[in-house]
């Protein structure tokens, strides 16, 4: 076992190591992908091998003890010198006495079921083109057969072991099996493999899933075998066993497999059971109506909404069906196509090559160079045509790019849907290629003046006609909805002069709306005069008016007054005037009746200084008296 782990190893060592030289030139080749997964196949079976060795030794260790005569070494005990070689001692000590409880095989069979993966995972890639491959791939097919049929005979030495003397074989044949198949399926492909086949290469590179699994089941159980206690005393198991390698044989038999690992591990005969018995004879008959009744199946189908199906009862269509579900014949009896039931869509008439997505330019940033839409940036749907222009008294041609769009669906009659899947190989393809040869005749009568002008508002619905009876001559079943002249851009030099020509547009517009401006502001100032004058001499009219009905009124009441009171209401008139006339006046009255009957009231209207001695009484006569 050594020695065919060693020779699988260096077999497997030299498939890697020639896998990443042919990766270095040529990484899109199906040679990595295939000798990396084959060189996985021989690392599982390396890893098998090696875990039965152990077991094995152990086993030789217990049927020739070695008998160790002790010996008595006088050891000098060296003391540490310091803390941290104390420390580093202890931790190396610890580390040491983990490993001897993990054990080697586990480590070991950790380590290469993680390589198996590892070198897996770097060649997974299903995107991997066809090519091809020339002599080396029959000599590289002829060495995975020889190596295969070597593997071959040591698998059949090993299934043909007797349990008893040596119960590892089973488990080492079926590893070995992961191998063989990963050799014939990797030389297949290379027999088989061209510049058009894409079925070698995805198998090339699903290869690899089955020493995968494989992988993954080992290190499972690499992992699982830390829980159980190791004992030197007791034969340890051997921890390469696959229940996926298991599964290789034919008829493959995973319910007796599980049967023999629970009786084997856990006393549990499955046997006994009525129901697994009667579950495993019923298995094929089962099995069998599962198959017809999902085969049947196969003859209901489901059209969706916005869609249509052609109804093939061998090869022929008979009918159209609508939305909903809809029985026939199984498959491959009967057959339903996909029709487009009133999708529409819009088609340009040229299409440019894709670019390199454009970054987002900044908000506050300058106007990026792709949104100049006039004639100077570039529009890959834009299609050249050529027509007629005259300089002066000179004929000539002149190039012009347009974008013409075409909106369009398969018609909604059965006939329609009928033309556009038999008669029709790619429909945006066949409107392209029409609208094109429709463009080139209707531009070929057409001049850049006329095109630029008058005759734009008729363009689309003249192609869009010329288009949709081309394409009923050839019973397409499409029907073209509307046609659209997103833009059209003439030549460099008629480019400039619309170019001036749009600016002075622009300068009249601007100035016509800016006199129209000062024009309603001189309106608007002139009717908010007359009318704030309008206003002003109607409320004077009313003030006047007002004022003279007042008067009126004022001058009868009066009049009517004087006639029936007469000279009361005269001097009741004088004392209201002469009320209103003193209202700020100062007043001294006086009483004619004081001083008695004969003497009159006096005013003293004399302004002296009063002198020391007593003065003169008031009532006797002073020149300036006022009687």
């Amino acid at each position: 076992m050594r020695q065919f782990a060693i020779g699988l190893g260096a077999l497997a060592g030299a498939g890697l190591v020639l896998a990443f030289f042919v990766g270095l030139f040529a990484r899109q080749s199906l040679w990595p992908a295939l000798l990396v997964n084959q060189s996985a196949g021989l690392l599982v079976m390396v890893a098998g091998l090696q875990s039965a060795w152990w077991v094995t030794q152990w086993r030789a260790r217990a049927m020739n003890p070695v008998v160790l005569v002790p010996v008595a070494v006088a050891e000098e005990v060296v003391a540490a010198e310091g803390w941290y070689e104390r420390l580093l001692d202890r931790i190396s000590q610890r580390w040491l006495r983990l490993l001897g409880q993990i054990g080697a095989p586990t480590l070991w069979l950790a380590g290469w079921a993680l390589l198996t993966m590892y070198c897996i995972e770097q060649v997974w890639n299903l995107t991997l083109p066809p090519a091809a491959l020339g002599l080396s791939a029959s000599v590289g097919a002829t060495l995975s057969l020889l190596l295969a049929f070597g593997l071959l005979v040591l698998e059949r030495q090993l299934a043909q072991e007797n349990v008893a003397q040596w119960p590892e074989a089973g488990p080492l044949a079926q590893l070995t099996r992961v191998a063989i198949i990963c050799l014939v399926l990797s030389a297949l492909c290379l027999l088989f493999g061209s510049e058009t086949s894409v079925w070698p290469v995805r198998l090339a590179v699903l290869i690899g899933l089955l020493p995968g699994l494989v992988a993954v089941e080992l290190l499972l159980r690499a992992v699982l075998s830390l829980f159980s206690p190791r004992r030197e005393q007791l034969e340890p198991a051997l921890l390469a066993r696959s229940f996926v390698a298991d599964m290789l044989r034919w008829p493959p038999q995973p319910l007796l497999a599980l049967q023999h690992e629970l009786h084997n591990r856990f006393g549990i005969d499955l046997r006994q059971i009525w129901a697994f018995t009667y579950m495993r004879r019923a298995f094929l008959p089962v099995l069998a109506v599962v198959a017809i009744v999902g085969w049947s199946l196969t003859g209901i189908h489901e059209i969706a909404l916005q869609g249509r199906g052609i109804y093939e009862r061998f090869g022929k269509p008979v009918e159209v069906f609508g939305p909903g579900l809809h029985a026939g014949l199984p498959w491959p009896l009967g057959r339903v196509l996909s029709v487009e039931n009133g999708v529409v869509h819009e088609l340009a008439t040229s299409v440019g090559e894709t670019s390199a997505p454009v970054e987002a330019e900044p908000a506050e940033g300058p106007a990026p160079a792709i949104a100049n839409r006039l004639w100077d940036a570039s529009h890959v749907n834009d299609k050249s045509q050529v027509i007629a222009s005259s300089r002066a008294d000179k004929q000539s041609f002149q190039i012009v790019n347009m974008d013409v769009r075409f909106v369009y669906r398969i018609g909604l009659s059965d006939q329609a849907a009928l033309a556009a899947t038999y008669n029709s190989a790619d429909v945006p393809t066949l409107i392209r290629s029409t609208a094109s040869r429709i463009l080139v005749h209707d531009f070929a009568s057409r001049t850049l003046d006329g095109l630029l002008g008058e005759d734009r508002v008729g363009l689309a619905e003249e192609i869009g006609r010329a288009v949709q009876a081309d394409l009923q001559k050839l019973d397409s079943g499409v029907e073209i909805l509307a046609t659209v002249v997103e833009a059209i851009h003439p030549p460099a030099g008629a480019a400039n002069a619309y170019h001036g020509v749009q600016a002075a547009q622009i300068g009249a517009q601007a100035l016509i709306s800016r006199e129209r401006g000062a024009a309603a502001e001189a309106t608007n100032q002139a009717q908010l005069q007359a009318s704030i004058a309008h206003d002003q001499a109607t409320a004077s009219a009313h003030e006047i008016n007002s004022t003279a009905q007042a008067a009126d009124l004022k001058f009868a009441a009066e009049r009517k007054a004087y006639s029936s009171a007469g000279q009361a209401f005269v001097l009741e008139q004088y004392l209201s005037q002469l009320t209103q006339g003193l209202t700020n006046a100062k007043l001294l009255v006086l009483d004619h009746r004081l001083g008695g009957n004969s003497n009159a009231p006096t005013i003293d209207l004399r302004t002296f200084t009063l002198p020391a001695d007593p003065a003169p009484p008031r009532n006797s006569a002073q020149p300036g008296a006022v009687h």
